[in-house]
């Protein structure tokens, strides 16, 4: 009996902890409901973002490269070297982000814009000195000879060379709208957020290049002699006269070719991104550290065109015996413009990995981005040849709430 007694008050007492612990949830739910409400109402429902990002871009393209090149002598440094395109620009970035109250889906609008440029002039030459050459004059008259021996400095009339100048220039524009809902899933707990985004992207990639090249590879002093001689008796005497001179030539290649390029890309399409913010230390309140990272791809359908011109001309300067002639060996080609327009598919992918500390109306970001085209740009001369566009590098930005 006193056993049944015992079961039945500890039932009673399981039952009555029960009661009073679903009482206090109930209060806590009903007292912090106003505070939800209140964080909800004050929190920003438009964000206004600016930022920057230093890039380094991933685009090779046909180095022009005349035939002369293979001739550039072994002392000088390639000209291609002074080609290659700038790798490193500036891109600043500007977004506006909206949040209706109650609602945890997000609507966004951002741009990017990116370039870089440079300007390149090399000149190689070396520094010949004055050739020296002679003439020889003997002569034998009534058993008296005769010696004469002069010499004489030649001034070189070139020299050889290697002249390059490169402007070449680059930009992107990447504009974005999209439409969010915030998932909440987190990799280190409930309170971080995760977005999914889709939308639409709009993309354009521009290139130009102005190159010139001069060269003479070959320029030398070549020696070759000349001179007469004669010999006869007159009256039982022996007569002679004689002469020879050395002379030096300047032969050489004069090279010079012009080279100009635009090249672009224009394409539309869907986009995703998931983006996921991860608190680490603090809180919203009085500011909190998160560590923030994101992937997004996109599928651009467009237009690549490009639009070549160059021009390459040889002369050759024989200086032989004091001649100035000069001959066009060739010019090539007479009508240089290689124009081409195709439509091509682009996917586009890219990620970014950084930290924030975050305040109830602002964000300060910092971390690194890259963002990869495939077969993006039209890099070839005289044929298509299809090349990556890619940038990467660190950014930074800031964040301000409004509303709310």
């Amino acid at each position: 009996m006193s056993e049944l007694i015992q079961k039945d008050e500890d039932s009673s007492f399981r039952w009555r902890l029960l009661t009073e612990a679903s009482v206090l949830a109930l209060i806590g739910y009903v007292s912090a409901a106003p505070l939800a409400n209140a964080e909800e109402s004050d929190r920003p429902t438009v964000w206004i973002e600016l930022g920057g990002q230093l890039s380094r871009w991933e685009n090779s393209q046909e180095a022009y490269a005349p035939p002369f090149v293979t001739l550039t002598p072994s002392g000088f440094t390639s000209p291609l070297k002074a080609e290659k395109p700038p790798r490193y620009g500036w891109d600043e970035t500007a977004a506006l982000l909206f949040q209706p109250k109650g609602s945890d889906w997000t609507f966004s609008a951002s741009l990017r814009y990116g370039r870089s440029s440079n300007s390149k002039h090399v000149r190689q030459q070396s520094s010949p000195a004055y050739y020296t050459v002679y003439s020889k004059f003997h002569r034998s008259s009534y058993g008296v000879y005769r010696h004469h021996t002069n010499h004489q400095q030649v001034k070189p009339a070139a020299a050889r060379f290697v002249d390059v100048t490169a402007q070449q220039s680059e930009s992107h524009t990447i504009l974005d709208f999209q439409a969010g809902k915030d998932l909440g899933i987190g990799l280190f707990g409930r309170s971080a957020s995760s977005i999914l985004d889709v939308g639409v992207r709009f993309a354009q990639f521009t290139a130009r290049s102005v190159i010139k090249l001069k060269e003479n590879p070959d320029w030398k002093f070549k020696t070759f002699f000349t001179g007469f001689a004669t010999a006869y008796d007159r009256y039982g005497y022996f007569y002679s006269v004689s002469r020879k001179a050395q002379r030096a030539g300047q032969p050489y290649h004069s090279f010079a070719g012009t080279f100009l390029a635009n090249r672009s890309f224009n394409g539309l399409g869907p986009s995703i991104s998931w983006n996921s913010s991860e608190p680490l230390v603090g809180n919203s309140e009085r500011g909190a550290l998160t560590f923030d990272w994101g992937v997004d791809a996109a599928l651009l359908f467009g237009r690549q065109k490009a639009k070549i011109r160059h021009q390459t001309t040889a002369l050759f300067h024989s200086t032989y015996a004091g001649l100035g002639d000069k001959m066009t060996a060739y010019r090539h080609p007479a009508t240089p413009d290689h124009i081409r327009s195709r439509g091509v598919v682009v996917p586009n992918l890219g990620a970014f990995a950084g930290f924030s500390v975050k305040y109830p109306n602002a964000k300060i970001s910092f971390g690194y981005k890259a963002d990869f085209f495939f077969g993006g740009m039209d890099g070839g001369i005289d044929v298509r040849r299809t090349e990556d566009v890619g940038f990467h590098g660190p950014y930074a930005s800031v964040n301000v709430g409004l509303g709310g």
